[in-house]
């Protein structure tokens, strides 16, 4: 052996030998075996791996090549993900540095851009991963957009409409002017700032020198009032209840009306009603069946209604309204030190606009409740500090799913409008010439302009939401044009444990359907793992997975949360290229808990770099300076087989309770300590003898396998030239009983 363990040189050479050897691949050898299946969360196509990647990645390889090694029949079943917006927002950052825009383009040349970019960047993650020692059967590798895939994806859509469980509905969405599109509640992140809070004077019509007096953050929709309200049970203002005030931008009147979900602590205890862009307010104006005036429009600016502000951005507006104001004398006041939370895009940071848009719904309720019901009685279980009482509030607090974006990269909805039966559908589209067309489609077709030529150029389709449609994978005739909107990211990947295994034929579906575990970070418990609980049970009618294990946040030496702006970025690769791969996974894991945040740094990646040295330097003594036909003293003989099946057994229990980082403790330490600073000292007393080292050595080889795979079977290699060892690779090798 080499005086020294070289990870730069060996680490490439050993994954090549296990890819080649077909190790990676389920083996059917067995009919009485077990199936052991993990699904590969996926990670962005396009993107370079971060911490988090590799510590779900070493989690997962852990326990599969635990079950690989118990003899099961083990599939861990790789893939990427299309990544919508998160794609199409960093596509249109490199058009934008080519002095280009995404609206140069119709949707299906876009598309045709973003998918060669993203393949172009595919094979890096993969190639990543490999690096870090994902033992993942690529061979059945998945990317989200793969034909099969949508092709299960539509018909999960179609299903849901055909069970009514699907509807389209204009309501008050979560939208991103900036990205260009909606998102689900669970995708808004709210952050406290300090806003102006505005006290603004509604003279009373029945006397103008009257004023009541309304809070708000929000000064620039004033024009599109259509109501103040007051609490019926405030006595202070019950009496204002049924009298008129004037608009102070508009001048009309409006009428002040009672709900109780106005509350009279807030500001004055007055509030005025603009029902397209605040939720409360939208439901109270379907409630009072009130009118609903759009004041911004997609783009983030003004809409005709506004008048004189028609066409500023929010901002802007927001500016000239508060000036207006002023110099009518109608601001009272303006608190500058109002705290208050916002709502931003997780993408851009840009303030999230509600706005009302026809869009697709999930009624999630009918899905929920058999989920609730597997939860109650315990049909899988949730690792990870108290998250299964979390995951049971989500399921019962959760609104209908909005399904539909606004952008080109994804699933297309399979909806069809006729343009006969829907002359107002809007359509945004572009000549041969590249002249960009928006209008009616009545007016458009009027113009000479064919169904064909709008379809091939087409950018953008808005259909009002009285339209009629029809659910279908193709066209249902020459006179139809497809919904521009796309699925929801969390839509296809919601359906990522069967469909993956569909793809690959009835047979995979049949044997590793359902999987075992989903194991993946507790932040996207409600985004993905909830959902996939929900499609999963609704469309094969089975739970997707028996168990969920939720690993924690992976911080810092200090503890605190990783990030660029704060410089304290840990890359997963630089660290697997300075000390190993094994000294990344080892660390990641050791003395961690599942639903719990991990804190490491450059001390633990060195630690666990010198246990990868320690477990070579034991191993070349053993093999190299003892005497391995040697037998020592039988008392110590059977003390020593004794405590090697005792370690093997508590590694064992761990694993089986997905007490993974306790498993890792458990064989460092019993290695480190007893193994080396106790047993090989022994063997220097000859009560010892080389023979028991050597099978002491071969147990522990083993036990470490999942956690450090590269050292271990370098290692193994070693006795395998010595003709001490019966298997040609570790990796297949059964786990010690």
């Amino acid at each position: 052996m080499d005086s020294h363990y070289d990870h730069i040189s060996t680490e490439p050479k050993l994954y090549e030998t296990w890819e080649k050897s077909g190790a990676f691949s389920p083996k059917k050898t067995d009919k009485s075996a077990k199936t052991f299946t993990i699904m590969m969360p996926p990670p962005n196509a396009n993107d370079p791996l971060h911490i988090g990647h590799a510590m779900f990645l070493t989690v997962e390889d852990i326990l599969i090549r635990y079950h690989r090694m118990l003899g099961d029949i083990t599939l861990w079943l790789p893939g990427t993900d299309h990544a919508g917006i998160e794609t199409q927002f960093v596509f249109e950052k490199k058009l934008k540095k080519k002095n280009q825009s995404r609206f140069e383009f119709d949707r299906e040349t876009l598309y045709k851009m973003i998918w060669d970019y993203v393949q172009e960047n595919s094979s890096v993650a993969v190639e990543q991963m490999k690096k870090i020692g994902a033992s993942a059967d690529w061979t059945r590798f998945t990317f989200m957009l793969d034909e099969k895939v949508v092709k299960q994806v539509l018909a999960s859509f179609i299903k849901l409409h055909q069970d009514s469980l699907l509807y389209r509905d204009e309501q008050l969405v979560n939208y991103c002017t900036q990205c260009g599109t909606s998102f689900s509640d669970l995708e808004v992140v709210y952050v406290d700032q300090n806003s102006p809070l505005y006290y603004v004077k509604y003279p009373l019509v029945e006397n103008p020198r009257e004023f009541i007096t309304v809070a708000t953050v929000r000064p620039e929709p004033i024009f599109a009032d259509t109501h103040l309200a007051v609490n019926p049970d405030d006595k202070k203002h019950n009496y204002l209840i049924g009298k008129k005030v004037l608009n102070p931008l508009t001048n009309e009147e409006m009428e002040i009306i009672a709900d109780e979900f106005v509350d009279p602590e807030f500001g004055t205890g007055i509030v005025k009603l603009t029902p397209a862009h605040d939720a409360n307010d939208f439901q109270v104006a379907k409630k009072h069946n009130l009118p609903i005036h759009q004041a911004i429009n997609l783009e983030g600016k003004i809409t005709a209604k506004g008048g004189k502000y028609a066409g500023l951005r929010v901002k802007a507006a927001r500016e000239s309204v508060v000036n207006d104001l002023q110099e009518k004398g109608l601001i009272e006041k303006i608190d500058d030190k109002y705290n208050n939370r916002v709502a931003v895009c997780y993408r851009c940071q840009k303030p999230i606009e509600p706005l009302l848009l026809p869009q697709f719904f999930v009624k999630v309720k009918p899905l929920v409740e058999p989920i609730l019901n597997d939860l109650k009685n315990e049909k899988f279980h949730v690792y990870g500090a108290g998250h299964d009482k979390i995951l049971k509030h989500w399921l019962e607090n959760l609104r209908d799913w909005n399904i539909s974006r606004q952008i080109v990269w994804g699933i297309r909805i399979p909806v069809w409008y006729s343009v006969t039966e829907n002359p107002d559908i809007v359509v945004s589209f572009l000549t041969t010439d590249k002249n960009k067309i928006t209008g009616n489609i009545k007016s458009v077709l009027e113009q000479g302009f064919t169904v064909e030529q709008i379809n091939n150029g087409l950018q953008e389709l808005r259909a009002p939401i009285q339209a009629n449609f029809v659910v279908s994978t193709s066209s249902p005739g020459v006179d139809y044009l497809q919904e521009t909107d796309t699925f929801d990211t969390w839509f296809s990947s919601a359906q990522w444990p069967f469909t993956t295994l569909k793809k690959n034929g009835d047979e995979d579906f049949k044997q590793f359907y359902p999987t075992q575990v989903m194991e993946t970070g507790y932040d996207i418990l409600p985004f993905w793992v909830m959902r996939m609980l929900m499609m999963g049970k609704y469309i094969t009618g089975e739970l997707p997975f028996s168990n969920i294990y939720l690993h924690g946040l992976v911080r810092d030496q200090k503890g605190q949360k990783m990030s660029k702006s704060k410089g304290n970025v840990v890359n997963p690769l630089v660290i697997a290229e300075k000390y190993g791969s094994d000294a990344l996974r080892m660390a990641l894991v050791i003395r961690s808990s599942a639903g719990l945040d991990k804190s490491v740094g450059e001390p633990d990646f060195k630690a666990m770099r010198n246990f990868s040295n320690k477990l070579w330097n034991a191993s070349r003594f053993v093999l190299e300076h003892l005497d391995l036909s040697q037998e020592g003293d039988v008392k110590t003989n059977e003390n020593f087989i004794n405590k090697l099946n005792e370690i093997s057994k508590t590694i064992t229990k761990n694993l089986n309770n997905f007490q993974i980082g306790l498993a890792a403790e458990t064989s460092y330490n019993e290695f480190w300590h007893w193994f080396c600073d106790e047993q090989i000292e022994i063997t220097k007393t000859g009560k010892l003898g080389g023979k028991e080292l050597l099978h002491g050595l071969k147990v522990f080889i083993a036990l470490l396998h999942p956690f450090v795979p590269f050292v271990t079977e370098a290692v193994w290699q070693e006795m395998r030239q010595k003709q001490l060892v019966e298997t040609d690779l570790l990796i297949t090798t059964s786990w010690p009983s």
